[in-house]
């Protein structure tokens, strides 16, 4: 097939270059035909010498007036060659490229490209770009793709083997659109696409290419969630019986709040009827998520059924188990813990209660997904902090019971547009409502300089008997990155601002059952103050911790820093969230100061969503998406909701794409984890 011929065999390309193409990811044709322009320079307009300006890059037209020079210093050789339009003069100069004198002959017209400036006395241009009058233009008299390079490539030789691979192979490359379908939504066919967005002819031609590509990017992705949920909805799942929660919710020592009461009666609707629950919980951190799943543990247990809970880490996994020991105490349901650090013999009595049913729910971390855990009765599983899952890990733990309710939840708050996105496949509910009585954490941004000042206030709170977080950007001290390490800050603060308080030093680098022991001793109250690196980001609850210091707040995601402000402030004391930035710049002085003024997630996630764009905010990846090349969630929002909406049309029309072979087997090709089974059946 062309176009999985390997990239070396493209005209231009051989065994070496073949190499430098591989390390950006092209190995075939057809990776070289996606690989699009990060951006384009538009060299269309040909000006005249006497109409160019000083200082700015601007393409121009003219002839070789004489004889390249040669000027040789003690460090530098300078060649020089006239040119001229019979409108003006200017010199083209090279620096330590004395073979390009053997370039040019006297006579000969060029397109030029190149910033002018005026040196010496006189107009010139520095390593231009040119070619000649008569010759195919690919860098010069016309809009220019600027491509991603690595070291030994250059955009001459890319653009040249670009245009080769168009030139030989797009017939190749199939459309997986009708035509009626493309004329309807106004898309460009996908051979002229490719060709327009690598040598767009007009700015317009170019608009359209990416259109094109964006359209498409969302398009796949929308169809693949649309059919794993339409297969979920097909599902026949548990009809869980109704029951009185009543018992249950007067045992707690608090009442619902109204936005957690919402999110349990759609929680509950869901699993009365028929149809598999396959619901995402969002809410803030500390806005009672774990008690509403409680109470959805205790309608399946109720209804005779087993509960599986996964949590991302063994310290978050012990703390659910905790937690949920205290809410079900004045029930007789009976709850075990699964992880890994759990000896042999303990493991093989937690297996045998799991398989007997002897427990009713099961608190563990991925060991939950091993082959040998056999549940007696699975009915419903929840998974918290899904973001830190892969797809793969949440389908393997339904498979331990005949399809299961689902309840997935998060405290990374995600702006809507992305929920739809990333849980496409989940109908969401969304917690927007914190306890009563809960103190909002003040929150400081502080420059470098007073940093001291932040250690004496935090050294006043350990005096009144609280605890202290210390977060870090980097484990250990770097040559390449100049910022805060957490054993740096570990060695300095012990000695210096803390040498009157328990101080423990916790990062991901630590064994395992270090991390456990380090974070225990903190939870128990037998460390005062944590160093630590984003480990922490997640789960732990610690009431007594009043302060979160952040070392380089200005390298940390402005979610991140509102997940790790969330470790304080889980108590009736005050307390402070103090963001140390070592940077002077006028962004990150904004960024944080969004912290600052709000606590709302999602307002936070908005903000950091626009700053930093997607693939940033959340990798793609680990949910089992792909990377987008060219649409922008946050930009494209408006292209997005079109296609959930042509998506929904296609798809009444025709359930299993039997019109669109190609698309099947692209929609297979890209999602083939969540999407075997659902359209091939």
């Amino acid at each position: 097939m062309p176009l999985n011929l390997d990239i070396q065999y493209v005209k231009g390309v051989g065994p070496k270059r073949a190499k430098l193409l591989k390390k950006l990811g092209i190995n075939t044709v057809e990776d070289l035909l996606f690989y699009f322009p990060k951006d384009y320079e538009n060299r269309s307009d040909i000006l005249k010498i006497e109409d160019l300006k000083v200082g700015e890059k601007q393409t121009f037209r003219g002839y070789i007036a004489g004889s390249p020079r040669e000027i040789k210093t003690s460090k530098v050789i300078i060649t020089k060659v006239p040119v001229k339009d019979g409108t003006g003069a200017v010199e083209l100069v090279w620096y330590n490229q004395p073979y390009i004198k053997n370039n040019f002959k006297i006579g000969e017209e060029y397109i030029i490209n190149g910033k002018l400036q005026f040196k010496y006395g006189q107009l010139i241009v520095e390593n231009p770009v040119l070619e000649k009058s008569e010759d195919l233009k690919l860098n010069t008299g016309r809009i220019v793709p600027i491509y991603g390079l690595t070291e030994g490539l250059t955009q001459n030789a890319i653009r040249k083997i670009m245009f080769n691979a168009l030139h030989d192979y797009v017939q190749e490359v199939e459309e997986f659109f009708d035509e009626e379908f493309l004329s309807e939504k106004g898309l460009m066919d996908i051979k002229n696409a490719l060709i327009n967005i690598n040598f767009p002819q007009n700015e317009a031609y170019l608009e359209q290419a990416k259109y094109r590509f964006k359209y498409q990017e969302l398009f796949l992705l929308q169809m693949a969630l649309f059919l794993m949920k339409r297969s979920v909805k097909e599902k026949k799942g548990i009809k869980f019986e109704r029951i009185d929660l009543k018992p249950f919710l007067m045992g707690l020592p608090f009442k619902l709040t109204s936005a957690q009461i919402k999110v349990l009666k759609e929680i509950i609707a869901d699993m009365n009827s028929h149809k598999v629950m396959n619901r995402l919980v969002q809410g803030d951190v500390g806005s009672g998520k774990t008690v509403v799943a409680a109470c959805s543990m205790y309608i399946a247990v109720k209804n005779g059924y087993q509960v599986a809970m996964m949590a991302p880490t063994e310290i978050l996994a012990k703390q659910h188990y905790y937690t949920l020991k205290e809410l079900f105490k004045n029930t007789d349901i009976k709850i075990g813990l699964l992880s890994g650090s759990i000896s042999p013999s303990n493991k093989k009595e937690v297996l045998e209660k799991i398989k007997s049913g002897d427990y009713d729910i099961v608190v563990g971390t991925h060991a939950l997904i091993e082959d040998d855990v056999i549940f007696n009765n699975l009915g419903l599983c929840i998974t918290d902090e899904q973001h830190r899952f892969g797809v793969r890990q949440r389908a393997l733990l339904t498979q331990k019971g005949e399809n299961p309710d689902v309840l997935v939840m998060t405290a990374t708050p995600i702006p809507r547009t992305l929920a739809l996105i990333l849980y496409g496949d989940l109908d969401i509910s969304i917690i927007d409502q914190l306890p009563p009585g809960r103190k909002k954490v003040k929150t400081y941004v502080i420059s470098s300089s007073v940093r001291k000042k932040a250690y004496e206030f935090a050294m006043k709170e350990v005096k009144k008997g609280r605890q202290v977080y210390v977060v870090c950007p980097l484990i250990e001290e770097s040559d390449k990155i100049n910022a805060m390490s957490a054993e740096i800050v570990y060695r300095e603060i012990y000695k210096d601002a803390f040498k009157e308080a328990k101080v423990g030093l916790l990062h991901g680098k630590m064994a395992d059952s270090d991390k456990e022991k380090i974070m225990e001793e903190f939870v128990n109250g037998k460390i005062d103050i944590l160093v630590s690196t984003t480990v922490i980001e997640v789960g732990v609850n610690v009431p007594n911790a009043t302060v979160m210091i952040v070392e380089n707040a200005e390298r940390f995601g402005l979610a991140q820093l509102h997940q790790l402000r969330g470790r304080v402030g889980r108590s009736e004391f005050q307390s402070y969230c103090i963001l140390i930035s070592y940077s002077n710049s006028d962004i990150a002085k904004k960024r944080l100061g969004v912290l600052a003024q709000t606590s709302d997630g999602f307002k936070i996630a908005e903000k950091d969503l626009e700053i930093r764009g997607p693939g940033e905010f959340l990798g793609l990846r680990q949910h089992g998406l792909p990377e987008f090349k060219i649409a922008n969630i946050f930009e494209d929002i408006d292209v997005l909701k079109r296609v959930q909406k042509d998506v929904e049309e296609l798809l009444e029309k025709d359930p299993k794409l039997e019109n669109y072979p190609k698309l099947r087997s692209i929609l297979l090709n890209q999602f083939y984890q969540k999407l075997e089974g659902i359209i091939l059946n």
